[in-house]
């Protein structure tokens, strides 16, 4: 049973849903550290930066009583409503990255999966699907789509992982995946995420990476290629983004925050694919200069940011 958290707020025709666990992460790269767990999760993320866009928005989720308090104090905080049930503990991961970008994902809890759909996708405007591992089977996607026409954005990154023999993460193509990627509007994996899916590396040849992991069933496909900027193909066009060039200090959420970014633009110009990935990089680069929840991201500088980029690419 659901057990809300919170109160809905704002007009529930403009509300983003999303589906997937929160998490509380240790984060550690070369130049910065949490000290400790951190809010966090591929969904929870998208929602944070989407609330500071202007949007509405839910999270749909589990965690267990040891964080049950903090989560629920923190979503208020940033004013995102959540629909959460109870779980024997609450998910996340200890993330070390190293001098490269590549980082060793050890875990912390797992939260179990995700078992109802909450009435309040009926209305909503669009639809987030972003695992963090093995929370959203192939049935739950399938009650999302059959109670909603909203397009469903999914970040594939918990679907592809699993315990390997060493006790650490692993990836991995799932067998249901065929079934769940014609039910999703726009897919987005990250360089890692699409050679598993598809067999290509995308910093080799994008445009095929993005091609194939369209085919997989959904009409847009997206490929974020970290500094390398990202690919998107929609069947019509394959269009290259640049990123925003920028001081990361933290990957940690870049891919889940360019997924916001893309969704608030898409929104308001679905046929402007390439504004829509300029303000998903520009909104990742905002959130990979801080660590944590609380990286400043704001509709002005969003804008700026975006503006930048398209300027650019007009040289």
């Amino acid at each position: 049973m659901i057990v809300c958290l919170g109160i809905v707020s704002g007009n529930r025709m403009t509300m983003i849903v999303a589906f997937g666990n929160p998490v509380y992460d240790e984060i550690i790269t070369p130049v910065v550290s949490t000290g400790g767990r951190v809010l966090s999760g591929c969904s929870t993320n998208a929602c944070l930066a989407l609330s500071r866009l202007g949007r509405t928005t839910a999270l749909v989720g589990r965690v267990g009583p040891d964080y049950a308090d903090r989560f629920q104090s923190d979503l208020l905080r940033y004013g995102i409503t959540p629909f959460v049930s109870l779980s024997a503990q609450t998910g996340g991961f200890k993330l070390v990255y190293d001098t490269r970008g590549d980082r060793t994902l050890d875990v912390l809890g797992v939260a179990e999966p995700i078992q109802t759909v909450p009435d309040i996708v009926t209305s909503a405007s669009a639809v987030i699907v972003g695992p963090i591992l093995q929370e959203t089977p192939l049935d739950l996607i399938r009650s999302i789509r059959d109670r909603t026409d909203a397009p469903i954005f999914l970040d594939p990154q918990g679907l592809l992982r699993r315990f390997g023999v060493d006790g650490r993460i692993e990836h991995f193509l799932p067998d249901d995946f065929a079934a769940i990627a014609p039910l999703c509007h726009v897919i987005k994996a990250n360089e890692v995420e699409t050679k598993v899916i598809t067999g290509i590396d995308p910093r080799v040849d994008p445009a095929a990476a993005a091609r194939r992991l369209r085919e997989t069933g959904c009409a847009i496909a997206i490929v974020t290629i970290a500094e390398a900027g990202s690919h998107i193909d929609d069947g019509e066009r394959s269009i290259p983004v640049p990123a925003y060039a920028t001081d990361a200090r933290d990957p940690t959420g870049a891919g889940d925050t360019y997924m916001a970014g893309f969704i608030h633009s898409y929104l308001s110009a679905p046929h402007d694919l390439f504004r829509a990935g300029c303000t998903g990089a520009a909104t990742a680069s905002i959130w990979i200069e801080y660590t944590g929840p609380d990286a400043p991201i704001s509709l002005g500088e969003v804008e700026r940011r975006t503006m930048s980029l398209l300027l650019q690419s007009k040289l």
